[in-house]
């Protein structure tokens, strides 16, 4: 990866599962672009102010649309800015096969994927000491990591930062930059 890969409009997504680390290093990397977007695709969910589906492991049929507007809000946005001239980076959860479909979403612009997939230990230290809370319990982390590993297509690139911090996964996934290029 150079420099001038930074400068130019186009979609990077960062997905993995809650407290994996997304938000914060997709902040971090859209701070080392000249002109970029953090789109944080929950902010769809909050602009719901009433009837708002429950998200968790099991999805109700509201919950699944919901979810799909949100991924289609978060395309729509990203495009905009894209073709405004800025980098954008996105980051949602999106896990199971939904990855394929959200990939399908930005077809016609160039997008990178990485996925973070710390363990599930670390993801249980790094939800005791956020603010928010994603999971129910502990098994839930354990569910989730299973559905991560086991069900989400390869796309992209996937990267371990269980042992890193926000500042070295953010240049390991500028070391694989090309790696996580998405061909349409």
């Amino acid at each position: 990866m150079v420099l001038r890969d930074l400068e130019q409009p186009s979609v990077v997504l960062i997905t993995g599962n809650m407290a994996s680390g997304k938000s914060s290093v997709a902040e971090a990397l859209a701070r080392r672009a000249p002109r970029s977007v953090h789109l944080r695709g929950d902010v769809f969910r909050k602009m719901v102010v009433s009837g708002r589906a429950t998200l968790g492991f099991e999805l109700s049929p509201e919950a699944r649309k919901q979810l799909r507007l949100r991924y289609e809000l978060s395309a729509l946005a990203a495009r905009a800015y894209v073709e405004a001239g800025f980098l954008v980076v996105y980051q949602d959860v999106i896990v199971g096969p939904e990855l394929s479909e959200v990939i399908a979403l930005h077809h016609g612009l160039p997008l990178r994927v990485f996925v973070l997939q710390p363990s599930p230990a670390v993801l249980a230290t790094r939800e005791a000491a956020r603010s928010k809370s994603g999971y129910e319990n502990a098994q839930e982390i354990l569910r989730f990591d299973t559905l991560l590993r086991s069900s989400t297509p390869r796309h992209g690139y996937w990267l371990d930062s269980s042992e890193l911090s926000v500042e070295q996964t953010v240049d390991e996934a500028l070391r694989h930059w090309d790696a996580a290029l998405i061909s349409h």
